[in-house]
């Protein structure tokens, strides 16, 4: 009896050890690293080191910093531009303000008339009681005109050679600041609507942002198509690596 093991084939890679579910053949090949191939362990340092900023940089950011203590600056940031609200849209509200005061001071200085006008009673009417209160109305109104102005003025845009930054004021007590990089500014765009628009050269600022696709708007911007010029040569030249031209 010939208690011989059969001897064991080795194992043919080339040839088929399995079929998937559509009848194509499944090869086993073993992983064989290259010989040539080597691990590189990169260190890299705890603290990163600082960019390498310019003269003219330094000196444009004290600049900026001086004139705008308020805004947050980074190390080498400066604005390149700055913009406030077109007046056109404080005409409705002062307008407002002076058509109260106007009829205030009409009543005031008429109470006596206009009652006796009315017919609403036949006994004399001093009309040194209403002068207090038309006063405090008058001065009331006028705060309210300088809150208007103040919030209105107070929405400022500003353009830096790494970011704009839009300050926000809805309220008296209600500010807060928004910061968008260039690098993330998608597209950037204006519009005027309207004939008085075009004539007043007004109109809105645009911005949309990459990933989130948030969109950021600045309204009431005077000359709207020369701020989005300077915007996007902004954007370009930040992406690009290279100088921003400020002329």
């Amino acid at each position: 009896m010939n208690n011989q093991k059969p001897e064991t084939n080795s194992l043919d890679y080339d040839k088929p050890v399995a079929y998937d579910v559509d009848g194509r053949p499944l090869y086993a090949h073993p992983y064989e690293p290259d010989p040539q191939s080597k691990i590189v362990h990169v260190a890299r340092p705890i603290t990163p080191e600082k960019p390498i900023i310019s003269e003219d940089v330094k000196l444009k950011h004290e600049r900026s910093k001086q004139m705008f203590p308020d805004l947050n600056l980074s190390e080498g940031e400066y604005v390149i531009s700055f913009v406030r609200r077109h007046p056109i849209g404080l005409v409705s509200p002062i307008m407002v303000g002076v058509v109260l005061i106007f009829i205030t001071l009409v009543l005031m200085f008429n109470f006596s008339s206009i009652i006796g006008s009315l017919q609403m009673t036949s006994k004399p009417i001093d009309s040194s009681a209403i002068i207090l209160p038309s006063i405090a109305f008058i001065l009331l109104v006028l705060v309210g005109m300088y809150i208007v102005y103040t919030v209105y003025r107070n929405n400022r845009f500003f353009l830096t050679n790494e970011s704009v930054i839009q300050e926000i004021q809805n309220s008296i007590f209600s500010k807060h600041e928004q910061t968008v990089s260039l690098i993330n500014i998608e597209d950037a765009s204006f519009t005027k609507v309207g004939i008085v628009q075009q004539l007043l050269d007004y109109g809105s600022i645009r911005l949309s942002t990459e990933g989130d696709e948030t969109t950021y708007r600045f309204l009431y911007v005077s000359n709207p198509k020369k701020h989005i010029a300077i915007l996007n040569n902004a954007i370009e030249a930040f992406k690009n690596g290279r100088p921003i031209n400020e002329d």
